[in-house]
C-alpha cells in the first residue's frame, strides 16, 4: 500500500527510496515489531477474560508445567499473524503472486490452528481437532499452494528441485513434485507445532529461519547476486524478503510477551501457520533442503517424536527418550526450562549459520 503511494508519485521527495527492497524490508520489520508490541497486551487481556483457565496442560507432561503454566492464555499466534499481515500489506509490492501464495498458506493454517485452540479452551481439554482431520486440511492447503506456485514458476522450475552444494543439479520430480511439496509444507507446519512446548522455544528459531530466508530470497531474486553465488535465479522472489522481514519483526514482538515466563502461548494458531509459511517460502525459493538445514532444530524435534513412537511399538512399550518431543526429555533429565530454551536457541542459531553457508559452498 505504502509502496504504491510513493512509487506512483515520483515527484514526492525520497519517493525512489520506497522502490528498494532493502528499505521496505527494514520498515516492514519495524512496523510489525511495533504493531505486535502494541496489540500484545490487548489480546492477552481479552483471552484471559474469555478463557480464565488458559490453555489446558497435559497431565502426563512435566510436573512443573502443571504448576507454572496453569492459567496462561493461548492463541497468541493471532498477535504474530495480525502484525505480519498488516506490515506485509503496507510494505510489499501487492502485484507479487508469491506474496499472496504465502499469505494464503499463513492465514489458512492460522485459521485451522485457531479452531483447534478454540476447541481446546472451550472444552478445557488438550484434544482439539483430530490429527487425521488436521492432516487432511493441511494437505489440501499445501496442494493448492503447490498448483499456485507452479502457475507462476519458470518452465525449468515447474516440477524441479535443486540440491545444495551442487550448483548444476536440478531434478525433475514430475507428478511426484506435488507429494514433495506437501511433505515440505505439512512437515514444516507440524515440526514447528511439536517444538512449541516451552516458553519462547519455537519463536526465536522461527525468527532465525525467517532472517536466513530473507537473505536467501533477496539473493535468489537478484540475477546478479544469484549468478555470482552460482545459485538458481527465481524471478520475483525478491519481494518475499519484505515478507520475511515482517515475520522477523512480528516474531520478536511476540517474543516480548512469550519469553519465560510466558504471558501468552502461541498455540496452534501460530505454530501451524508459521511452520507452513517457512515451508512454502522454502518451496518457492527452491531451497527446500536448505530449509531442512536452517530449521534443523524443528527437524530434530519432529524426528524425536517419530523415533519415540516407532521404538515404543517395536519394543512393546519401552521408550527411547524419557519423554518426547526431545525438549521434554532434557527437562526430565533435570535441566530447567530456561536452560533448555536458551541451549536450544544456540543450536537453532548454529543450524541457521549452516544453512547460510550453503549459499557459498557450491
Amino acid at each position: 500500500m505504502i509502496y504504491y503511494l510513493f512509487t506512483l508519485n515520483p515527484d514526492f521527495p525520497f519517493a525512489n527510496l520506497f522502490s528498494y527492497i532493502t528499505f521496505r524490508s527494514a520498515m516492514a520489520m519495524f512496523t510489525a515489531l511495533i504493531v505486535a508490541l502494541l496489540i500484545g497486551p490487548k489480546f492477552i487481556h481479552i483471552f484471559k477474560k474469555l478463557h480464565p483457565k488458559g490453555q489446558p496442560i497435559r497431565e502426563y507432561g512435566p510436573q512443573t508445567h502443571l504448576d507454572s503454566k496453569k492459567g496462561t492464555p493461548t492463541m497468541g499466534g493471532i498477535v504474530i499473524i495480525c502484525s505480519l499481515i498488516i506490515s506485509s500489506l503496507l510494505w510489499v509490492n501487492l502485484q507479487s503472486p508469491y506474496v499472496w501464495i504465502v499469505l494464503f498458506v499463513t492465514i489458512s493454517l492460522s485459521l485451522l490452528g485457531f479452531l483447534d485452540d478454540y476447541l481446546k479452551v472451550t472444552h478445557n481439554h488438550h484434544h482439539g481437532i483430530s490429527g487425521k482431520v488436521k492432516l487432511i486440511i493441511q494437505t489440501i492447503i499445501s496442494i493448492i499452494a503447490c498448483f499456485a506456485i507452479q502457475k507462476y514458476s519458470s518452465p525449468e522450475y515447474y516440477s524441479h528441485i535443486t540440491i545444495p552444494f551442487f550448483k548444476n543439479v536440478i531434478i525433475n520430480l514430475g507428478y511426484f513434485y506435488i507429494i514433495f511439496v506437501v511433505i515440505v509444507i505439512v512437515g514444516s507446519s507440524n515440526a514447528v507445532n511439536l517444538t512449541d512446548g516451552l516458553d519462547g522455544l519455537a519463536i526465536l528459531p522461527i525468527t532465525l529461519v525467517a532472517a536466513t530466508f530473507a537473505i536467501i530470497c533477496y539473493l535468489v531474486g537478484n540475477y546478479i547476486f544469484a549468478s555470482y553465488l552460482q545459485i538458481h535465479y527465481v524471478p520475483g522472489v525478491g519481494e518475499l524478503t519484505v515478507f520475511c522481514s515482517a515475520l522477523i519483526g512480528a516474531s520478536l514482538g511476540f517474543l516480548w510477551y512469550n519469553a519465560p515466563p510466558a504471558q501468552i502461548f502461541m498455540g496452534d494458531t501460530g505454530s501451524l501457520a508459521l511452520g507452513g509459511t517457512i515451508g512454502t517460502i522454502g518451496v518457492i525459493t527452491k531451497h527446500e533442503f536448505v530449509l531442512a538445514i536452517t530449521g534443523g532444530l524443528f527437524v530434530l524435534e519432529a524426528l524425536s517424536v517419530i523415533l519415540q513412537v516407532y521404538y515404543f511399538k517395536l519394543t512393546g512399550g519401552k521408550r527411547f527418550f524419557l519423554m518426547a518431543p526431545i525438549h521434554h526429555h532434557f527437562e526430565k533429565k533435570g535441566w530447567s526450562e530456561t536452560q533448555v530454551v536458551i541451549r536450544f536457541w544456540i543450536i537453532a542459531a548454529i543450524f541457521a549459520l549452516l544453512g547460510l553457508s550453503t549459499l557459498k559452498l557450491r
